[in-house]
Order: C-alpha cells, then sequence, then structure tokens
C-alpha cells in the first residue's frame, strides 16, 4: 500500500509517506514554506495544508496522487469536543470534515473517497510505538489538546494498541505549559522550550501551591488546569531581561509537570510491566521531563519520536494505517527522512552563485582545524531532519572548550542568552563525560550530567545546572559529523564540538542549498559545509575571480 500521512489541524503542518511498510520520506512544511511552524494553530488556518510537503514525499518516491492507497489525516472530526472557552473552535472542525475536498483540490488526481481520519493521539502514539525498535512497549502520548483528550497511556503488542486510559479536557499539562509560555512574554504553541531553559536559573518555590492545580490523580489521569499565573509573577514583557520571579515561576512549573510525568509514567507500568516506554505529544519534547522518567520510572528503556510534535502525527498516522493493514516494515532508522541534493548537485548550486569553493581530501580535517581555530561552522550534510532537532545534517557548530561561545552563537543566531547550546560526543566516548541518562542518545531528547571534571573543559555546552542536552554520533548515523569529531578531537584532546540548529531566530532550520547560502550570506559564519565542498568566508567575501 502507498499511504501518505498528513497533519494539518493544528501547526507543525508535515507530510509523511510510507510504502509498503516502510517509512520513505517524512518532512515538515515550514522547511519548504520557510514560515515557523507552518502556520498558527488558529481554527481559521486548519483549511491550511502542506501542499509543498505532500508534494516532495510523493515525488522522493515517484508516485501521483492518483496511485495512493490512502491517504491517512491525523484528525477525527468524529470524536472532536467542543472547547467552552474556544468560540472559533467549529470552524476548526467543519475545515477538518472538508479536508478530502481540500487534499483532492491540492493533489489534482486524488481520489477524495480514500482520505481516512486517524484520532489525534493514536497517530501520536503510532508514531512512537510502531517506529520505535520494540514491537512491544508501553506507550506515553502528552500534548496540549487532540478531538477531546490531551493524553494516552496504551500499549503496543506485536503491533496491536490497547488504549489503557485517556484524559478529558480541558485538564491538559501541555495546555498549562502553553499558557505559562505566554505569560512569561513568549509566543505560545511555539516557544514552550525557552521555558524549560528559563527553568534552570529559578528555584521551584512555588511548587507546592501549583501541586493544587497540577498533580495525578492515582488512576492513571490528572488534573491540570491553568491557574492564575499572576498570583504567582506579574506578566512579562519580552524586553531581553530574565530571572527573579520569572525564572521561578518557570522552575516552580517545570518542577510539578515532571513530577506529573513520573507518576503517569509510573502508573502505566504498574499496568503493563513492560520494560521499554515510548513516548510521543509535544510534551515528550520535555528533554528534562524525560530524563527523570528515564531516572526514576520503572522503565528500563525509554525511546521518544524526534518529531514528537504534531508533526510526527504525519507519520504516525501513516504508520497507523500501513500496521492495520498487516503491513508494518522495519523500525524507524532515523530522524534524516528529508530532502537531499547529490555532490555533484550541490556543486552546481554554489557555481550558479558563483561561490568560490573547494572539495578537500580531507574535509573533517579541515573543519577540525577551523573548530581549534574558534570559527564558526555551517554544516549541511545528507538528508534534513524530520522532527525540530538539528542532528548533523543541518547544524552550527562551534568550539566547546571556550565559554564565550555559548554568546556568541546566540547572538549569531539572534536568541536569548539564557538558551543553552548542545554537544555533539562520539558515542563510544559518551559515558565517561556525561551520565544519568540514556547512552545511546541520538536524537538529543534527554538532558545528562556533565562530569565535573569536563565542565571547565567544554563550558560552552555545560547549562548553569551542569547538564547538557546532548547527541551521541555513531559512523553509521551520521558518519561526516563522526569523522569531524575523531579529527577534532586529534586536535584539541576533546571528543565534543558545539551544535546548534542551522538558522537565526524565528526562522525554521535551513533545508535546501540556497537557504544555506543564504545564512551563510548574511552571519558571521567561517566556514560552510555543503556535502563534500568547502567555502571559507575569506574566499566568500573576495568573490570569483
Amino acid at each position: 500500500m502507498r499511504i501518505l500521512g498528513v497533519n494539518a489541524v493544528f501547526h507543525d503542518s508535515s507530510a509523511a509517506l510510507v510504502v509498503d511498510g516502510q517509512i520513505v520520506a517524512a518532512a515538515e512544511e515550514e522547511r519548504f514554506s520557510r514560515r515557523k511552524h507552518a502556520k498558527r494553530p488558529v481554527p481559521f488556518s486548519a483549511w491550511e495544508l502542506p501542499e509543498l510537503s505532500m508534494r516532495w514525499c510523493l515525488e522522493e518516491a515517484g508516485i501521483e496522487p492518483a496511485d495512493l492507497d490512502v491517504v491517512a489525516y491525523g484528525f477525527d472530526p468524529d470524536l472532536a469536543a467542543h472547547i467552552p472557552d474556544d468560540p472559533s473552535d467549529p470552524l476548526r472542525i467543519d475545515y477538518v470534515r472538508r479536508a478530502p475536498a481540500f487534499l483532492a483540490e491540492a493533489l489534482p488526481g486524488l481520489d477524495p473517497g480514500r482520505v481516512r481520519y486517524v484520532p489525534h493521539h493514536v497517530a501520536h502514539a503510532a508514531s512512537a510505538g510502531l517506529a520505535a525498535p520494540s514491537r512491544t512497549s508501553s506507550v506515553l502520548v502528552l500534548d496540549g489538546r487532540g478531538e477531546a483528550h490531551s493524553h494516552l497511556a496504551g500499549r503496543y503488542r506485536d503491533g496491536e494498541l490497547e488504549i489503557l486510559r485517556r484524559q478529558e479536557l480541558p485538564d491538559s499539562l501541555g495546555l498549562v505549559y502553553e499558557s505559562l509560555t505566554d505569560h512569561l512574554g513568549f509566543l505560545r504553541s511555539s516557544d514552550e522550550f525557552k521555558v524549560m531553559a528559563l527553568a534552570s536559573y529559578g528555584r521551584p518555590r512555588f511548587a507546592g501551591e501549583l501541586r493544587e492545580h497540577i498533580h495525578a490523580t492515582g488512576d492513571g489521569g490528572f488534573r491540570a488546569l491553568t491557574p492564575d499565573w499572576s498570583r504567582f509573577a506579574p506578566r512579562r514583557v519580552d524586553d531581553g531581561t530574565w530571572g527573579g520571579d520569572h525564572a521561578d515561576l518557570a522552575a516552580s512549573v517545570q518542577a510539578v509537570v515532571e513530577e506529573t510525568l513520573v507518576d503517569l509514567a509510573t502508573w502505566l507500568h504498574e499496568q503493563t510491566g513492560d520494560s521499554v516506554l515510548t513516548m510521543a505529544g509535544g510534551t515528550a519534547l520535555n528533554c528534562v521531563a524525560n530524563s527523570r522518567i528515564w531516572r526514576e520510572s520503572p522503565f528500563t528503556e525509554v525511546w521518544v519520536q524526534p518529531a514528537s510534535g504534531d508533526s510526527g502525527t504525519a507519520l504516525g498516522a501513516a504508520l497507523h494505517v500501513a500496521q492495520e493493514a498487516g503491513e508494518l516494515g522495519a523500525p524507524q532508522p532515523t530522524a534524516a527522512l528529508g530532502r537531499s541534493w547529490d555532490d555533484e548537485e550541490l556543486a552546481q548550486w554554489l557555481r550558479t552563485a558563483q561561490v568560490p569553493f573547494t572539495t578537500p581530501d580531507d574535509l573533517a580535517g579541515e573543519v577540525a582545524d577551523i573548530l581549534a581555530d574558534d570559527g564558526v561552522i555551517a554544516w549541511f550534510e545528507g538528508r534534513s531532519e524530520f522532527g525540530p532537532r538539528a542532528l548533523g545534517r543541518r547544524s552550527l557548530l562551534a568550539n566547546p572548550m571556550r565559554a564565550e561561545n555559548l554568546e556568541r552563537l546566540n547572538d549569531v543566531k539572534g536568541r536569548e542568552q539564557f538558551r543553552p547550546v548542545a554537544p555533539m560526543v562520539l558515542e563510544e566516548r559518551a559515558a565517561e563525560i556525561f551520565s544519568d541518562g540514556p547512552i545511546p542518545s541520538p536524537f538529543m531528547l534527554f538532558v545528562h550530567t556533565v562530569a565535573p571534571e569536563w565542565r571547565e573543559r567544554i563550558p560552552a555546552v555545560t547549562h548553569v545546572d551542569g547538564t547538557a542536552r546532548i547527541q551521541t554520533i555513531s559512523d553509521d548515523d551520521v558518519p561526516g559529523i563522526a569523522a569531524l569529531l575523531r579529527a577534532f578531537e586529534e586536535r584539541t584532546g576533546v571528543p565534543v564540538v558545539v551544535n546548534t540548529s542551522l538558522n537565526t531566530a524565528g526562522r525554521p532550520m535551513v533545508d535546501d542549498p540556497r537557504d544555506a547560502l543564504e545564512l551563510f550570506g548574511s552571519a558571521p559564519v567561517a566556514a560552510l559545509v555543503l556535502g563534500p565542498h568547502l567555502v571559507r568566508r575569506a574566499a566568500f567575501v573576495e568573490g570569483p575571480r
């Protein structure tokens, strides 16, 4: 079967293609449209489809819309409940009911009768439980909202989902966190990761009172209603300053959310006895909470879908339909499911732009020299990532040994200075530098404690609380970065480099070569790696001769 998965109802619009049970392609619309999150999650945007990513998925496989057996849409309007504080919500549901016609218009030749609705949280669950290496696992999904719930707890056994508990709206950990994001002066449904970073600078002194509003109920569910935040701290204006009551409030909410998630995971384990927990939903992008679940719950292994936000429901919806058809194939091998260009195509982009470049025999060595000399590298390699994390294919890289590089990178990207950057580390070296978290950790979804003797050696990637959100690198997954890490260690004795996403604030991650060249042309970056090709700043400024 040829199954196109689509996410369009809220935000992070995306498409994914599964053919004969195998994942062929998956991409987020923002990487094509260059509009962050593709759209805002408001009811009157629900008609907008990820037209560019849908078409690319089909082109990648050489499939015409008429060839599709199913289009799996990750939301079921027949299950939707009206949210009282959202008077325009019925408009969203009406648009979703009209999705087959919208899809047929966007993909000429598609039979609208082949569009099938998959419940939102079932799609999230499938993106984890059906993509993970283990075919038997407990699955935990939490986000802002689906049709009528904000949570699903269940179990996959040989691909079959058994739902054990769902939490009805309006209780929602995701909506509470979104509301706090807005109160702290950030963009809700977009900047929740900033709250997680800010929490490290505060003390959870409001946690006791907040537990009255946010807590597990002992039966697999929870209470989570938004309190009056002004009782704890006045509404923050995003003026570039942070700390005080606002940081303490962020720390307090982060603490009670973590506690609630650990309680939910523990309850789920009591029902299933499984050793593996799989997770998805926007809340699963909270890597600090994921780490507490890994440390404190009875599960011995936690696997988190790298595209845990709503973008992942496109993949999950397609996998769910494939599983029901008896065609579920191999687990998800990587997050690198997006666009790519071969070496000659990349060279042609550079020639067309009249950008001088070289194709070094020892690319890793030349880049390691630049990094050791404190230059920042824009790195573009292979297929782009599906999900919000830069995992060595669309990354900005820097020397982790200089504390000043944290401020420098945040300035380059136009980000707040309390935001951390992440370390990439060779998988075989990770355990001697980082602890208290799962290793390997290829998707940057957990935090680890930095060993005390390493904190002064890699200060740029050591957060204020002594932790780091690591990505372990293997030769099988990201061979170019693995070679670079070894070359950098030969020069410095440190098998770690700084990694942050290849973009500037408010813009989606770089996806195609034009995006990379535009960023390189406007940002203070020493060199651009485009596949096997290297562009140095000096040659770029001088231009062709």
